[in-house]
């Protein structure tokens, strides 16, 4: 038991710092080598490892991820991106158009793809206008990370909420999708009020936009066929006909064959790294189980007062956590814990609510956030850690009661 733990200890101080201190082990790395460890110490057998797996939830995020990255390489990200760039809108409606376009397009093709094909181009197109990017970034991440808890393919951490409470498509969007779009006027007012006067792009900062040729062009054919797969897969996940797996799966099936477009360019956007941590840890969670551990915690903690079966304290508390080690591992640590019956649906949205609401906290609350800031960076643009907490505390305080408000109308 005493080496479980402290596996199961250093594996999540990774998930905590991005890495293990003095060692060169990212967080993948670090679910990576625990789970090995964990199997190599006898903490779970190889068997029990592989079950422990949850199998449904990496077919849906990899078919889902293939979905998303159809729209990269038929140039639609970039298309979108130079539409919104021409409009003749002031500033504020500016940001406006980037939230609600942030957020829809996160809910449907999930929100890590969408940061990664977007940020670059939101530089571009800002500084093209002679704007300072930082609140449209800042933005468009927090207009993500919210828009994303509307549907279950927002976001892994609503997968694996949506598999373990055992909650439909269209009933995940009844608990969660009118939270999300409350957030939007929400995110904007924050951050049109904290940067007006300042929408100008200020001296110094003129770096070169990305280079053209890295923006594939608009291929409308490859587009349409993205697009009818994503309705055929929005259709079949509402049907509830077919596990969501198998739908997500046959959906990537359909868009690899190609004729056109090189699958190994397909499958180069799929965050191969993000399925290995989120396996590593099924692995290092269910061996903790084993131990009985997470039980004994548990009843200590509803001995204290603190019921993670109340939505609103599982809300807070899976909101503050995801802020210490991130979303993912937060819900996979927290939804075994949780015994929905009638509150299915109340748990399942203070879960991916909180969760996702907290992300705009700081940068590391969510990979959008991180992502957002790597990738400005790289463009010539820089995002503080302290200029994101400045516009994502407000962000996240005023999506906090709008939450809790909603959580409590629920139960």
């Amino acid at each position: 038991m005493n080496v479980t733990l402290i596996i199961f200890i250093l594996v999540y101080v990774a998930m905590a710092f991005g890495k293990l201190p003095g060692l060169r082990v990212d967080r993948t790395g670090a679910a990576v080598v625990g789970a090995l460890a964990m199997i190599v110490f006898g903490a779970i057998s190889p068997k029990g490892a592989w079950e422990a797996v949850d199998y449904r939830t990496l077919g849906m995020l990899f078919g889902l991820m293939v979905v998303s990255t159809a729209f990269v390489v038929s140039g639609f990200y970039a298309w979108l991106a130079q539409r919104v760039a021409i409009m003749p809108v002031s500033p504020p409606m500016l940001l406006a158009i980037l939230i609600v376009v942030g957020g829809v397009l996160a809910a449907v093709l999930t929100k890590d793809v969408v940061m990664v094909a977007m940020t670059p181009l939101l530089v571009s197109i800002t500084m093209a206008r002679k704007l300072n990017p930082v609140p449209f970034l800042l933005a468009f991440c927090f207009g993500v990370n919210t828009g994303s808890v509307g549907m279950i393919s927002g976001s892994p951490q609503n997968m694996i909420v949506a598999q373990g409470l055992g909650l439909s498509f269209s009933g995940f969007i009844r608990v969660a999708a009118l939270p999300a779009l409350l957030s939007f006027p929400v995110v904007w007012a924050v951050v049109a009020f904290m940067y007006r006067g300042r929408w100008a792009l200020p001296a110094g900062q003129d770096a070169p936009p990305p280079p053209a040729g890295t923006v594939p062009p608009l291929d409308r054919w490859e587009t349409i066929k993205a697009a009818l797969v994503t309705l055929a897969v929005m259709a079949a996940f509402i049907s509830g006909h077919w596990p969501r797996e198998i739908i997500a799966l046959t959906a990537a099936g359909v868009l690899l064959l190609n004729r056109k477009i090189a699958s190994k360019d397909m499958l180069g956007h799929v965050d191969g790294n993000l399925l290995l941590l989120i396996m590593g840890l099924f692995v290092v969670n269910a061996a903790l189980d084993l131990t009985g551990l997470p039980q004994q915690w548990l009843h200590d903690l509803r001995n204290a007062g603190v019921d993670l079966n109340n939505p609103v304290t599982l809300c807070l508390v899976g909101g503050l956590l995801s802020n210490v080690i991130g979303n993912n591992p937060t819900v996979m640590l927290l939804t075994p814990f949780l015994q929905p019956g009638v509150d299915a649906d109340a748990l399942g949205a203070a879960l991916a609510v909180g969760t996702g609401f907290f992300s705009n906290l700081v940068v590391f609350g969510s990979l959008a956030g991180i992502i957002v800031v790597e990738q400005a960076a790289r463009c010539g643009v820089r995002v503080s850690f302290m200029e994101f907490s400045r516009a994502g505390t407000p962000v996240t305080v005023c999506c906090l009661a709008i939450a809790l408000a909603w959580i409590m109308y629920l139960t």
